[in-house]
């Protein structure tokens, strides 16, 4: 904005490529410098699980950089991203929890992650600031996280999903960030393939606004679906 004098910022191609760059590094030092497991967890399933090895690191990088874009994408309504982000960062806590701790993770047949404990108070720490934000940011909102913001809490999820070995639970987890990602996405190729909109705008709460939902009912009910993804999340600590 400075050295250009003007307000576009990174092009979206750009912002998108430092972002796998940047999720590499880190995943990959992560990996072989810290020998992070590289074995998947299927959820709901005890004792299925896939080692990845070399291609955990861009799998991984996925998992970051697509929760990162799905939170941004879900942050077009007063209070509609910050809630859900409360609810995975909360469920995520105690996972983290739960995973630090061999006997309990003994017990409830999931990974064991040496030090998984140590991520209880950042989460706890990332809920306790998503409350804070949401009193300002609730209808109608006073505040905005913006790209920033977002982007930010969207990788933090992504990365506690990595580092606690619950990958593929964060797409139950996050569904409502998965379901605006992926109105967007099929909205696109639809119309690039056919001509045609599948949604009358995307991402999907703004398709809801021009059926002429209210957009306090959107955001609650969004909530709710948070809430109910959650609670079945959890179930996976004993459903296997």
């Amino acid at each position: 904005k400075v050295t250009k004098k003007n307000h576009k910022g990174l092009s979206g191609k750009l912002r998108l490529l430092m972002e796998f760059l940047i999720s590499a590094v880190v995943i990959g030092f992560l990996v072989y410098k810290q020998h992070l497991s590289t074995e998947i967890y299927i959820p709901f399933f005890k004792n299925l699980i896939f080692d990845l090895h070399w291609f955990y690191v861009p799998f991984a990088c996925l998992v970051v950089v697509g929760c990162a874009n799905a939170v941004n994408l879900t942050d077009g309504l007063d209070g509609l991203a910050i809630v859900p982000v409360i609810i995975s960062a909360g469920t995520f806590m105690l996972f983290a929890y739960v995973a630090g701790h061999s006997e309990i993770a003994r017990y409830l047949t999931i990974p064991y992650v040496a030090g998984a404990g140590e991520l209880t108070p950042i989460a706890a720490s990332v809920v306790a600031a998503g409350l804070g934000f949401l009193w300002f940011n609730s209808y109608p909102a006073q505040v905005f996280m913006g790209d920033i913001g977002s982007l930010g809490l969207g990788g933090f999820l992504g990365a506690m999903a990595v580092l606690t070995k619950n990958e593929l639970l964060l797409v139950v987890l996050g569904g409502v960030f998965v379901a605006e990602a992926l109105s967007v996405i099929s909205q696109v190729i639809s119309f690039k393939l056919t001509g045609k909109r599948i949604f009358r705008m995307a991402p999907l709460h703004h398709h809801f606004e021009l059926q002429g939902m209210q957009e306090s009912k959107i955001i609650v009910r969004f909530w709710i679906i948070s809430i109910l993804l959650a609670v079945l999340s959890l179930s996976t600590l004993k459903l296997r």
